[in-house]
């Protein structure tokens, strides 16, 4: 057999590049494999994709074929490149602005109704710049969709209240998951319309954007109104729902779950956030209590903010953090154990003394990842470890410091969305309120 793979190589034999799936969700894996190639042959691997913002993105990795003229990227090591070892998804979670980008750009999808499509090529030799300037030995298109086919995208602008509501195919009801991103702002479509993927009537919530919400008009009762929508709506079982919550967005939910007697979920996911940050009055005023503490942030020496001091020391008065022991449903904390933006693990372990003084401890469950930072999106996404952003409370544009480390990060994000996903399903659809079937 290998001579065969020799003889057809030497007579010019094109390589052949497999994907698979090539259309696929962004948190399933593809096999890669490329054939045809001379046996221990270096070859250079190349993802690259073009954002919605126009900015190119890239990953690669280093490979020398077997004996056969074969490369399969998931038992085979990258031996140098972006990411390094044996991993299936290197290509994408290990992609970086080319060269020459801007900086501070973080990789993130408007049009949730588009795929991300990334071409990935093969390369002779063991490159690592210069990939516009060669001629690839071969290239395949790859579509990754946040959406699965038959997914429904709602525009819900409704009693004041802001957002888009993904339904899954089919006439329901199903599980609804109230999403709630964080300080950054603006309506961020792309977990939910993934959630909806899944079988989950996740509704995204707009609750930051300075040109038509002002941070004084949002309070506990727009919450409490965004939640009653989604639990009216004919295709959600509406005591079967979640609430979903990064960063401030956890801050709302922990809030919320505790306080509000309108809003009563099945169960709650918070992913790298705090309970010191109590929503109990309108977002601007939120954020001028925490403009007292502004002093604590740091700056490191590359001029980027160091945000987690904000919150620490965890203060021991009652009156200046969520009563997380009212909580009387299923909670799971995600934190990052690198977390420079918020103090997460540090709040998740007062959490749990809060918790088991009140006799609820049996409701937490604490995941936490070392060597992750604090933005823990979907699987497979880039990491970033410090961008771009607007601080809310002093409006200004700096450069956050996320923390983590791209290896670490990107097992961290795999795994706990797999077991989000595992705990919404358990706790929705296994539940006992669950009492119609839907078919996805």
């Amino acid at each position: 057999m290998a001579l065969l793979w020799t003889v057809s190589t030497e007579r010019g034999t094109c390589p052949l590049l497999i994907v698979q799936p090539n259309r696929a969700l962004v948190d399933e894996k593809f096999q890669i494999v490329i054939m045809n190639l001379l046996p221990n042959q270096k070859v250079t691997l190349h993802a690259l994709h073009q954002s919605e913002d126009k900015d190119f993105w890239e990953a690669f990795g280093h490979y020398i074929s077997d004996e056969h003229g074969s490369v399969t990227v998931a038992k085979d090591e990258s031996l140098g490149g972006t990411y390094e070892g044996t991993e299936q998804m290197g290509l994408l979670w290990s992609m970086k602005p080319i060269p020459g980008s801007r900086s501070g750009l973080r990789l993130r999808k408007t049009n949730v109704l588009t795929p991300m499509v990334i071409h990935i090529s093969v390369y002779t030799g063991h490159l690592s710049q210069g990939f516009s300037q060669q001629t690839p030995l071969t290239t395949r298109v790859i579509e990754r969709w946040y959406v699965a086919p038959g997914v429904q995208r709602v525009n819900i602008r409704e009693k004041g209240v802001q957002g888009t509501l993904f339904l899954p195919p089919g006439p329901g009801p199903y599980p609804g998951v109230l999403d709630l991103w964080g300080g950054g702002g603006g309506l961020v479509e792309y977990r939910s319309a993934l959630l909806a993927s899944h079988g989950f009537a996740s509704m995204a919530l707009e609750y930051l954007a300075p040109e038509e919400l002002r941070t004084a008009d949002v309070d506990v009762s727009y919450f409490e109104k965004a939640y009653q929508i989604l639990q009216n709506h004919p295709k959600v079982q509406k005591d079967c729902i979640a609430m979903l919550g990064l960063s401030f967005g956890s801050a709302i939910t922990l809030s919320m779950t505790a306080y509000s007697k309108v809003i009563k979920p099945q169960c709650c996911v918070c992913i790298s956030g705090s309970h010191v940050v109590p929503v109990d009055k309108s977002i601007f005023e939120v954020f001028e209590e925490m403009k007292k503490y502004i002093d604590r942030v740091r700056v490191n020496e590359e001029n980027q903010i160091i945000h987690r001091d904000i919150i620490l020391p965890i203060p021991s008065d009652p009156a200046l953090k969520v009563d997380v022991g009212r909580i009387k449903c299923p909670l799971l904390l995600v934190n990052a154990g690198d977390d420079q933006s918020w103090a997460s693990v540090e709040s998740a372990e007062d959490m749990v003394m809060m918790m088991e003084k009140a006799g609820n401890r049996h409701l937490l469950t604490v995941l936490t990842y070392p060597g992750a930072g604090h933005l823990i999106e979907p699987p497979y996404s880039p990491h970033f470890r410090a961008t771009n952003f607007i601080l809310q409370d002093i409006k200004e544009k700096v450069v956050m410091l996320w923390g983590g480390k791209t290896k670490p990060h990107a097992y961290a994000q795999e795994d706990a969305w797999e077991k989000i996903l595992a705990f919404l399903w358990q706790h929705l659809y296994f539940s006992s309120n669950f009492t119609v079937k839907a078919k996805l």
